[in-house]
């Protein structure tokens, strides 16, 4: 049987693992950062008006451009993120995965650099190495925040191409202040000039403002939003970016020929219409994530404030024992190799008090344990 290893593959790709999850049959899935509120039933309407719209003309291609969504997502942005930005300012793909591709074809690639501070998104990692960027690892604190000035000597000796900030980082929830950010822009230009690509996926949870107003007058700094998250279209796939127009301009050097279809359009489009409405959703999720917070302390976990819709939690001697026996009642959160600690998906209340019972009862066998082995 022929294994991957007996094929030409590159190099670099030897030995990887591809980026997935567990997806388990479960009462409570709880490990994909998923927003567990399905669309409003006005909205799941206006989908399938603007689909339903969009199919008469499916003999002919979508709009390469995506003029009319650029719009409409720059206007999102505008009103939410405290920084105003127009069509040419924004790019979209399927999923901000290939966004972050398509910034990685055009300003990486082979013979070049991206350094991201881990633990952080891995898709970064993987993403450049599918592009034949070679990758870096950068330093971070044992709170899991950026060690700026660790960070600056780093960037100055390796001289990247691209600095990878993710904020809130995923998977530890820990966000980035915009003076950081500054200081880590200042030093990447320093190096190279690099680009600086702002991960903001998690964006709208954060209790921090924006990080948008800091692209201007900064044509070397992008953002990368995604409306898997807050917009509880994870299967939409539908990422974007605002930059300066240059690099909009850049990133068309290497985008496929009408990559984001009529149907993907008119649905995103859509669900545009409802933002106010499926923003809501989102303040009830960053509640139940700070009730979360506040019970897990209670009961003994070391807990990393979390700025997005999951949350960081441990230690322990043995984190994926500990994650079985979470599994074993029926809940399923995220084991991502972090030493000591797991992640866990702010739920719905009734799926986030499943999770802390959970917690409680694995917890309370583990006292027991250790006070029998005494």
């Amino acid at each position: 049987m022929t294994r991957i290893d007996d094929l030409p593959i590159r190099d670099e790709l030897r030995g990887q693992s591809p980026y997935g999850a567990p997806q388990l049959d479960v009462p409570v899935r709880l490990n994909t950062n998923e927003n567990p509120y399905p669309l409003p039933d006005a909205l799941v309407r206006r989908i399938a008006e603007r689909v339903t719209e969009a199919a008469r003309e499916l003999n002919r291609y979508p709009d390469r451009n995506a003029v009319e969504l650029r719009t409409e997502l720059a206007a999102y942005l505008s009103r939410t993120a405290g920084h105003h930005v127009t069509l040419d300012n924004v790019w979209a793909a399927n999923g901000s995965n290939e966004i972050i591709q398509q910034l990685l074809q055009t300003f990486a690639g082979p013979g070049r650099t991206a350094i991201g501070f881990e633990p952080s998104y891995s898709m970064h990692a993987i993403i450049s190495r599918g592009t034949g960027t070679g990758w870096i690892s950068g330093p971070r604190n044992d709170d899991f925040t950026i060690d700026v000035p660790a960070a600056e000597r780093t960037i100055a000796e390796q001289k990247p191409d691209v600095v990878f900030i993710c904020s809130p980082n995923n998977p530890t929830g820990t966000a980035v202040s915009a003076e950081a950010v500054l200081r880590l822009y200042e030093a990447a230009l320093a190096a190279r000039p690099s680009m600086v690509i702002v991960d903001e996926a998690y964006g709208e949870f954060s209790h921090r403002p924006s990080l948008l107003p800091l692209i201007e007058g900064r044509p070397n700094l992008v953002l990368t939003r995604t409306m898997s998250k807050a917009f509880g279209a994870a299967g939409l796939r539908l990422g974007y970016l605002a930059a300066d127009p240059a690099v909009v301009d850049a990133v068309q050097l290497v985008r496929l020929p009408y990559h984001l279809s009529s149907v993907t359009q008119a649905t995103a489009l859509a669900a545009l219409e409802h933002t106010d409405t499926l923003l809501r959703y989102v303040e009830r999720l960053k509640a139940e994530r700070d009730r979360v917070v506040a019970e897990l302390t209670a009961l003994g976990c070391e807990v990393t404030p979390s700025d997005a819709n999951f949350i960081q939690f441990g230690r322990f001697t043995d984190a994926h024992a500990v994650w079985q026996r979470i599994l074993d009642h029926g809940v399923l959160v995220r084991d991502n190799g972090v030493p000591g600690y797991l992640r866990v998906t702010a739920g719905t209340p009734q799926e986030n008090d499943a999770f802390l019972e959970a917690v409680r009862a694995v917890l309370k066998d583990e006292h027991s344990l250790k006070e029998t082995s005494a």
